[in-house]
Order: structure tokens, then C-alpha cells, then sequence
């Protein structure tokens, strides 16, 4: 079930809390819900499953664009970990909540049981980034969830063998069907930090992969990802010789998170977590 709790500035921010045992944040990725873990969800072994939608996203207060940051998403993150009066977390965090894991494990380590990382690390291809820039902020041509659903096959390389029932949740998990057509489930705002971002000189993240120095730590990587070179994960493979790691076939940015690889290594952290 959705609650709600006020971030330190007065957000509603929405969030669930199921489980009991270890704890494990998981901070989806930039335009999503907390609809990204569903499909994990059911394979978990048994633990306290946390979710969020950032501000912005979902059914979490929008904020404005100034707002929409990394830094602000990473202290929204711990204002949650404090209204839930939990001192440590291990965190799963898909994409954009990988990028946040990794500010938390420079800025606040001792709150963090363990870091996944799902198809993310410290250097972001610039191809990626404009793809996604090219359909950020807006609602999709489709107008409907099976013509969506149709879509996907073709406007998702790198994709193979996903049923079309996984294609269908994703259009309902993703947009709301209105009378005018499909909805994004999030302020087209959001575009505005993004497009700025892109034409900002790069910053180097590579202190925030090593910050995770100690924890357990894992990566999971579309095999066909365009956000997430080979390179980079052979780097990230290299400075931290005893991370957990999967490369799920058939999937780019970003793994669904129930591929046998995924699961293995998400299995994998967790008991590392939990030792």
C-alpha cells in the first residue's frame, strides 16, 4: 500500500514499505515509479522491500525543475530511511538510482548495507543520453496501451525474445491512458535540469564508483546497453575485483530485473548484505 511522508523543504513524497528483515531500498530509474521493481518483487527472498517515487514522479508532489537533482533525490532517499527510523540500507538502484546510491555512498556511507548498481556506473555514454533525451517530457505518439504495446518491438533496440505481455505492463505500468491519449507518469519538467545537463562539461563520477570502497557491491548490465559501455564496466570490474556481476542477453538500458542473471545476482548481494 502507497504512503505518503514530508521531505525536510515540505514535499509529499510517496512511498511502500513491505517485509520485514533486511532492509533494501531500491530507487528506480529517471522518468520512473516504483512500479520498476514489480517484476522483481515476487522473487525476493524474504526481506524489507522499500520503494519510493522521487518528487516529481508518480504519486509524489511535483517540485519544479531546480528540485528535480541528484543531491536533492539523495537527501529525499535518507529523509525516508529516517521516517522509517532505519539506520542502514542496502540500496538496488536502477539507472538514475544507481547514480544517487553511488552520491550516498560518498556522502553518507555508514547508512549503506550494500550498492547495486542496475545497467549504471560513473561514465554515461553520451548515446544513451540523447536517446533518452529524445522522448523525455513527452507523451508517446501511441494512444493507447496496445498500440504501445505494439510499438515497443520496434522503438526498443536491443530488446529480444520479451513477450508481448512484458511489453503491455510496461505501457501500463509507465503511462496513463486519458480520453486524449497516453499520459507520462511525470512532470514534463523534468526535461528542463536534463537538457541542461547535456550540454554541461562532464563531471568525473569516478570517485563516487570508489566511495563504494568496503560495501558489497554488484552490477547488472544489459548486454546490448547504450548507457553502459563495455569499457566502463571493464574499468568498474577492475577497481573492484570482487564485485558481484551479471550481463543479461537480449536486454539494453535497462534489464527488467527477473532474468535468470539478474536474479542470480541480486541473490548474490544480498547474502553478501546480509553476512
Amino acid at each position: 500500500m502507497t504512503q505518503f511522508f514530508t521531505a525536510p523543504d515540505g514535499a509529499r513524497l510517496a512511498y511502500r514499505d513491505e517485509g520485514a528483515g533486511l532492509p533494501l531500498l531500491c530507487l528506480s530509474g529517471l522518468t520512473r515509479t516504483m512500479a520498476d521493481f514489480d517484476y522483481l518483487a515476487p522473487h525476493l527472498p524474504p526481506l524489507r522491500l522499500i520503494r519510493m517515487d522521487y518528487r516529481g514522479r508518480g504519486q509524489s508532489a511535483w517540485t519544479g525543475p531546480d528540485s528535480y537533482t541528484i543531491p536533492t533525490e539523495a537527501a529525499d532517499a535518507i529523509a525516508l530511511l529516517d521516517h522509517l527510523r532505519i539506520d542502514r540500507a542496502a540500496i538496488l538502484g536502477t539507472s538514475r538510482g544507481g547514480l544517487i546510491g553511488m552520491v550516498l555512498a560518498a556522502i553518507a556511507k555508514p547508512r549503506l548495507i550494500g550498492l547495486c548498481l542496475n545497467d549504471i556506473g560513473p561514465v554515461i555514454d553520451r548515446e544513451g543520453l540523447i536517446r533518452i533525451g529524445d522522448y523525455l517530457g513527452r507523451n508517446p505518439a501511441a494512444k493507447t496501451h496496445a498500440a504501445l504495446t505494439e510499438s515497443y518491438p520496434r522503438s526498443m533496440p536491443g530488446f529480444a525474445n520479451v513477450p508481448a505481455t512484458r511489453w503491455r505492463e510496461e505501457a501500463e505500468r509507465h503511462y496513463t491512458q486519458t480520453p486524449q491519449g497516453l499520459r507520462i507518469t511525470y512532470d514534463p519538467a523534468l526535461r528542463d535540469g536534463f537538457t541542461a545537463s547535456l550540454s554541461a562539461p562532464a563531471t568525473d563520477a569516478w570517485p563516487l564508483f570508489d566511495a563504494c570502497a568496503g560495501l558489497p557491491l554488484a552490477l547488472i548490465r544489459g548486454a546490448n546497453s547504450d548507457l553502459l559501455s563495455p569499457e566502463t564496466t571493464a574499468e568498474m570490474r577492475r577497481r573492484r575485483p570482487d564485485m558481484i556481476y551479471a550481463s543479461v542477453p537480449d536486454r539494453a538500458h535497462i534489464p527488467f530485473l527477473d532474468e535468470a542473471e539478474s536474479l542470480a545476482a541480486i541473490h548474490a548481494f544480498l547474502k553478501a548484505s546480509a553476512a
